[in-house]
């Protein structure tokens, strides 16, 4: 009898140690993220260890947050060019997406409307596969005067409001126009520019992994 009676305790206690486990194994599980972008996040001119997605990686293990980063960057895309590959840059399984789209739009002179339409499909695909979104914002240059800067500008506020996901409002903050953080064209950060771009958006990022994490706990 003294014997079974330890073998249970034992049973009970091994029992409860795996029921203890478990939520914590969930929690530490990594947040599995795409970065769907341009040039700016593909690491145009850089090593893969220094662009957008390895250095926001690097920064949040950091910081105690675990990640499967992706980097579904490319050089020359469009915010219609990113729609148009969604699918096979973002694979079942992914938890979160960072949709860093426009630039080109801007210097191109896409018409806004067409931008618009690109994001606001790719928002709109994402949501329907349950996928997080953090919407990262762009400013328009100015040569194409202030009625294009306007309605450009005001897609990436307006998407996040109608669709209710985090925003940072523009991605090169802290960057843009600083020669020393750029390369030779002034269009593509150096890697001192993407630490700078990795720093400023940390606690947006931050904010937004939590949010994931609490819907998951």
């Amino acid at each position: 009898m003294f014997v079974h009676m330890v073998v249970l305790a034992l049973i009970l206690a091994m029992a409860g140690t795996a029921f203890a486990q478990t939520p914590a194994a969930a929690r530490t599980k990594p947040i599995k993220i795409v970065v769907l972008g341009d040039s700016l996040s593909a690491g145009l001119g850089l090593s893969a260890s220094a662009a957008f997605p390895a250095r926001l990686k690097k920064a949040l293990e950091a910081n105690g947050i675990e990640v499967e980063m992706t980097n579904a960057g490319v050089s020359g895309d469009t915010s219609s060019g990113g729609r148009d590959r969604l699918d096979w840059s973002v694979p079942n399984g992914t938890d979160a997406v960072i949709v860093e789209l426009g630039a080109n739009d801007a210097l191109r002179g896409v018409d806004p409307a067409v931008t618009r339409a690109a994001l606001t499909d790719i928002l709109t695909r994402l949501k329907a596969r349950g996928i997080a979104v953090l919407l990262c914002g762009m400013y328009a240059p100015p040569n194409y005067g202030s009625e294009y800067s306007s309605r450009f500008n005001a897609i990436y506020p307006d998407l996040a409001k109608s669709f209710g996901v985090p925003l940072y409002p523009f991605f090169l903050e802290g960057v843009a126009t600083e020669a020393s953080l750029n390369q030779a064209d002034g269009l593509h950060p150096t890697a001192e520019g993407i630490d700078v771009i990795v720093k400023n958006i940390l606690p947006t990022v931050q904010a937004f992994l939590g949010a994931i994490s609490g819907q998951r706990s």
